[in-house]
C-alpha cells in the first residue's frame, strides 16, 4: 500500500503548525515518510509527522477553524435556572488537572454566588462553545479570563434586571452569595428566582471588566476539589466506565510493527465464536462480542500474514535524528584570559506517556447521527478532523463528549479510539465500546520525542556567559530561550525524521532542553570552580526567576553541611510564563550504584495563584513524574517493533522512589496567572543530573541517567 500523503490546517491544528514553522494559513504537508498508525491491514488513522516535534500543546494563538470563533453572547457560556443552580459552559476537559474546581472559582469569584451552586458542562462538542483544546497550561490564564468575564457580564445584567424589578436605583444594589441586595429596602433576591430561568441576553467583550486579583476572596484560596467525594469513592464516570443501552465490546487487529501491511486474513475460528461478529471496512479489521474478554479472544483467533519492512532502531537513533550528519565533537578549551570555551551533546530517549486510564470510547450512530463518548484533550479535533474524515459527515451530524479523563500528559490530542468504536458501531448498527490494552497504549499511542542537543558556549574568567550556541534535533523548540543574560544568544530547533510516533508530552521541549542546558551550565560552573548557585546568580538578570531562586535556596539551605555520599543540584526555567527553580538532594550506593532521591525543593512563580493546595499537588505531581523520564524511563524499539509494552518492562516511578517534596509557591497577585501544569517537570532531570554529578563526580549526558544504577566507566 502506498503511503499517501495529508495536509492539515493549522487554524484546527495549531500544534502542528507550530511544529513545522509554516506561515500562518499555509498547509503542513505531510512527507511521504510519514509515520502511518496502522490498524487492521493498513487503515491509516493517524499520520504523525516523522519530521515533527513535541511543540504540539501551544494554546489557541494559531487560531479556530473557519467559522469557529468565540462566540460572544453570554447564554453560550453561562445559564442560571429557576433554583438558583448557575452553569458554566466550556470546552475544555478535565484530565486530571483539577480545571473544574479553578474555574468555578472563577465564576464563583466574579458573580459572585457560593461554590457549591456552580456546576460545570465540559467538552461536549454540541454543549460547549468551540475550543482548541486543553493543553500548553492555557486552562488558567486564557479560559479562567474567558469564565471571569463571563461572571462579571451576568452579574451586570443581574444588577440591571434587579433595578428595574425594584425600581430604584442601580448604584443602590450589591451582588453577593448569590443573591442581589438592596440595602436601604433590605430586600434580596436569589439569581434563580430573579431571572426565573431566562436565558441572560448580553455581550461578552475583552473590556469587561473584573476583580483584580488582590481583591479576590474565593479565587485564589484553597477551595477543596469539586465533586472530591465522587473521585474518593469510585463513583466519578469516566469514558471507561462508559455504558450504554444494547452496547457490545470492540477489539481491532493490530500489526506486528510499524508499516506492515496485511497479506492475507483468515477468520473463521472468530466468526465462529458465539456473539462474535469480525467486521472489516476497507483496510480496517476488527470484532465485537458481548463481553470485553470475548472480542480479546476473538482478535487473537484471527490468523493473518503480514508483510514487513526494514526500519531504524534503537541503536541507530541520534545518528537517524541528525540526518546522518557528523556530530560536533566535544572538548574543553581553556583560553588565555582565564575564561573556558565547552562543547557538549546531550541525548534524550522516547518516553511514553503511561496514563492510568488507557484510550478508551463509545460510539452509538443514531437517526443518522454519530455521538462518541472518549477521554481526550480535543474533542472538537476529534470531530473536525478524524471524524469528519473517517465518515464524510458535517459536524451537525457528530457529536463529541468527553467526560473526566483517566490523565492525558499531552498523549491525547487524537482521537484513535473514537473512530475505531464508531466504524465498529456502524457495522453493528449498535452502541460499541474500545478500551484499548496497556500493551496498545504502549505501542499505538504517540511518544514524547526523542532528541539530540549540542551546545558551545563561551565563558569569562568572572563567571559571566560570552556566547551560547544551542542546536536541537528533533525534539522540539519549547524552552529553548536560555533564561540568562547572554549576548545574542543562538538557539536553533531542526526537524528530523523520527522513526517512532511522536508528538506532544507534558512541558513539551521544555524538560529536553532545560537538561541540556542547565546540565551544560553546572559544568562550566565547575570548570571555572564556582559554586552553580552562585554561577546562575552572576548570569540571571530576571527579577521574577532571581525572587525564585532564591527563596528555593532558602527553603533546600543551600551552601550548608553536606552528607557523605550525597549530592545536591540545582536547575532553573522559565516555561509558559512560569518561573521555576528546582533543587535536588540524592544519595548513591557506592556498590550497586543505585540513585534515590531523598528530597526535592521546587519553587514556582506562575503570577496570581489561583488555588494553592491543588497548584502546589501539580507541582508534586510534575516533579514526581519527572523522575521517571530523568532515571529510568526509555522505549526500547527495534525495527519497527517496540520492544517494552508492557507495565513490567517500562519502568514508571513508585511510591518507593518518591523523594520528600516542598513547593515554595511565590505568589504575585500583583500580575496575571499564567498556567501551571507543565512549568513543574521541566527542572527535575537536570537537577538531578548535577546531585548526582555532585556526589560521584560523573557527568551523566543522557536521558535516562540511571536506568540500572549508575555504572563507572571502566
Amino acid at each position: 500500500m502506498s503511503e499517501p500523503s495529508s495536509s492539515i490546517s493549522p487554524e484546527l491544528y495549531p500544534e502542528q503548525y507550530e511544529l513545522q514553522g509554516q506561515p500562518a494559513g499555509r498547509p503542513v504537508q505531510f512527507r511521504r515518510r510519514a509515520f502511518l498508525q496502522l490498524l487492521g491491514t493498513g487503515l491509516v488513522v493517524l499520520c504523525v509527522n516523522r519530521r515533527a516535534s513535541a511543540q504540539a500543546e501551544t494554546g489557541e494563538k494559531s487560531g479556530r477553524p473557519s467559522g469557529q470563533s468565540r462566540p460572544a453572547n453570554l447564554d453560550a457560556w453561562l445559564q442560571i435556572a429557576t433554583d438558583g443552580t448557575i452553569t458554566f459552559f466550556t470546552g475544555k476537559t478535565e484530565v486530571g488537572q483539577n480545571i473544574r474546581t479553578s474555574l468555578t472559582q472563577a465564576v464563583a469569584e466574579e458573580l459572585p454566588a457560593p461554590i457549591e451552586s456552580i456546576r460545570a458542562v465540559m467538552g461536549d462538542t454540541e454543549l460547549t462553545p468551540y475550543d482548541a483544546g486543553t493543553f500548553g497550561s492555557r486552562s488558567t490564564p486564557d479560559m479562567g479570563l474567558q469564565l471571569r468575564r463571563v461572571a462579571a457580564t451576568a452579574r451586570e445584567a443581574l444588577l440591571d434586571l434587579a433595578a428595574s424589578l425594584w425600581s430604584v436605583d442601580r448604584g443602590s444594589l450589591t451582588v453577593a452569595d448569590g443573591k442581589v441586595l438592596h440595602a436601604s429596602s433590605q430586600r434580596s433576591i436569589g439569581f434563580g428566582e430573579l431571572t426565573q430561568g431566562r436565558k441572560l441576553v448580553r455581550t461578552i467583550s475583552s473590556e469587561t471588566t473584573v476583580k483584580l486579583a488582590t481583591q479576590w476572596s474565593v479565587a485564589g484560596t484553597s477551595v477543596p476539589k469539586v465533586d472530591g467525594r465522587e473521585y474518593v469513592c469510585g463513583r466519578h464516570r469516566y469514558a471507561s466506565d462508559m455504558v450504554r443501552p444494547g452496547m457490545l465490546f470492540g477489539r481491532v487487529l493490530r500489526p506486528p510493527s510499524y508499516g506492515a501491511t496485511l497479506d492475507s486474513l483468515e477468520t473463521s475460528r472468530a466468526a465462529a465464536m458465539p456473539g462474535v461478529r469480525v467486521v472489516r471496512d476497507g483496510d480496517f479489521v476488527g470484532v465485537v462480542a458481548p463481553s470485553s474478554h470475548v472480542a480479546a479472544q476473538a482478535v487473537a483467533a484471527l490468523k493473518a500474514t503480514w508483510k514487513t519492512r526494514a526500519q531504524p532502531s534503537e541503536g541507530q537513533l541520534f545518528q537517524e535524528l541528525r540526518g546522518g550528519a557528523t556530530p560536533p565533537e566535544s572538548g574543553l578549551d581553556r583560553e588565555p584570559d582565564g575564561g573556558l570555551a565547552l562543547k557538549r551533546t546531550y541525548t534524550i530517549a522516547y518516553i511514553a506517556h503511561v496514563p492510568l486510564e488507557p484510550r478508551a470510547a463509545v460510539a452509538e450512530w443514531k437517526d443518522g447521527k454519530l455521538t462518541v463518548w472518549t477521554g481526550s484533550q480535543r474533542p472538537f479535533g476529534i470531530r473536525d478532523s478524524e471524524l469528519t474524515k473517517a465518515f464524510g459527515l458535517g459536524p451537525e451530524r457528530l457529536r463529541v463528549i468527553v467526560p473526566d479523563t483517566g490523565s492525558g500528559y499531552g498523549g491525547k490530542h487524537t482521537g484513535l479510539a473514537a473512530v475505531e468504536a464508531a466504524r465498529l458501531a456502524r457495522a453493528m448498527d449498535q452502541p460499541v465500546k474500545i478500551i484499548w490494552t496497556r500493551e496498545e497504549e504502549f505501542t499505538w499511542a504517540y511518544f514524547r520525542p526523542a532528541g539530540v542537543i549540542d551546545i558551545a558556549s563561551r565563558v569569562r574568567a568572572d563567571g559571566t556567559l560570552a556566547t551560547w550556541d544551542f542546536h536541537n534535533y528533533n525534539s522540539g523548540s519549547a524552552g529553548i530561550e536560555p533564561p540568562y543574560a547572554i549576548p545574542d544568544p543562538q538557539t536553533k530547533f531542526h526537524r528530523a525524521d523520527s522513526p517512532l510516533p511522536q508528538g506532544s508530552y507534558r512541558s513539551l521541549a521544555a524538560a529536553a532542553n532545560h537538561f541540556a542546558r542547565e546540565s551544560h551550565i553546572d559544568e562550566l560552573a565547575g570548570e571555572l570552580k564556582i559554586d552553580p548557585l552562585e554561577f546562575r546568580l552572576r548570569n540571571i538578570k530576571n527579577p521574577r526567576l532571581l525572587a525564585v531562586v532564591e527563596a528555593g535556596a532558602r527553603a533546600f539551605s543551600w551552601g550548608g553541611a553536606k552528607t557523605a555520599g550525597r549530592g545536591r543540584g540545582l536547575a532553573v526555567g522559565i516555561d509558559k510564563g512560569g518561573h521555576v527553580a528546582t533543587f535536588a538532594e540524592v544519595a548513591v550506593e557506592a556498590e550497586s550504584g543505585r540513585v534515590s532521591v531523598t528530597r526535592v525543593v521546587q519553587a514556582f512563580d506562575c503570577g496570581a495563584v489561583v488555588n494553592p493546595d491543588h497548584l502546589k499537588l501539580q507541582l508534586e505531581g510534575a516533579v514526581v513524574q519527572g523522575l521517571g523520564g530523568a532515571l529510568f524511563e526509555a522505549v526500547h524499539f527495534e525495527n519497527g517493533r517496540i520492544l517494552n509494552p508492557h507495565m513490567a518492562s517500562y519502568r514508571v516511578p513508585r511510591f518507593s522512589d518518591a523523594p520528600s517534596v516542598e513547593i515554595i509557591l511565590v505568589d504575585r497577585n500583583d500580575l496575571p496567572s499564567a498556567g501551571a501544569g507543565e512549568t513543574g517537570i521541566v527542572g527535575i532531570a537536570p537537577a538531578l543530573g548535577n546531585a548526582i554529578c555532585d556526589a560521584t563526580g560523573l557527568r551523566l549526558r543522557s536521558l535516562p541517567m540511571a536506568p540500572d544504577g549508575l555504572h563507572r566507566p571502566a
